[in-house]
């Protein structure tokens, strides 16, 4: 089935065409996930939550914009308001940052590559969340400027600015670390 013949069975209650949509969707909103909120829990409670949102949507959805789209906006609006709900719970419970989960590596890759991952993976963590927004999409998923301006539904000129910031401001914690990681 072609994802509008999913979408339509999926509406009309067929479960296993809304599990076809989440198998086939469901990488790339663990990437967008992971990107955002780094290999923790919350990442994969938001991953299930953007399904959820997804399915209960359904019914309005238009097909304006492809599947995989629409459910990056969900999953980049749902990491961004677990953003801010860290960002209060730190506030409160301590000066402390929020724990990082950390990644989990494939026992075949080095120390070196994961420790290179973990020294990248907090540089983005230290970026805001619009330009960590941008950053995931367009460098870690790989969507182009125009497409990354849709999910964010902002100017393609906005995309531009914030992830030049976003590359300098990396660029200065990577190197300004003097290898040596926050």
């Amino acid at each position: 089935m072609n994802e509008e013949e999913l979408v339509q069975a999926a509406r009309a209650g067929d479960d296993e065409a809304f599990r076809e949509i989440v198998k086939r969707h469901e990488p790339a909103v663990a990437r967008t996930v992971i990107g955002m909120l780094g290999n923790s829990p919350e990442a994969e409670d938001v991953g299930q939550e953007t399904f959820i949102r997804f399915y209960r949507a359904l019914p309005a959805f238009r097909g304006e914009s492809s599947v995989a789209t629409y459910l990056t906006r969900i999953a980049i609006n749902l990491s961004l308001n677990e953003l801010k709900r860290r960002k209060r719970m730190a506030g409160r419970l301590s000066a402390k940052p929020v724990e990082e989960h950390g990644n989990i590596a494939d026992e075949k890759q080095d120390i070196y590559g994961m420790m290179e991952r973990g020294r990248v993976r907090r540089a983005i963590d230290q970026l805001d969340e619009k330009s960590r927004s941008v950053v995931v999409l367009r460098l870690m998923d790989g969507y182009s400027t125009e497409e990354t301006s849709r999910i964010l539904k902002i100017p393609v000129g906005t995309v531009l600015s914030r992830l030049s910031r976003a590359q300098m401001k990396l660029r200065d914690i990577l190197i300004g670390t003097g290898g040596m990681g926050k």
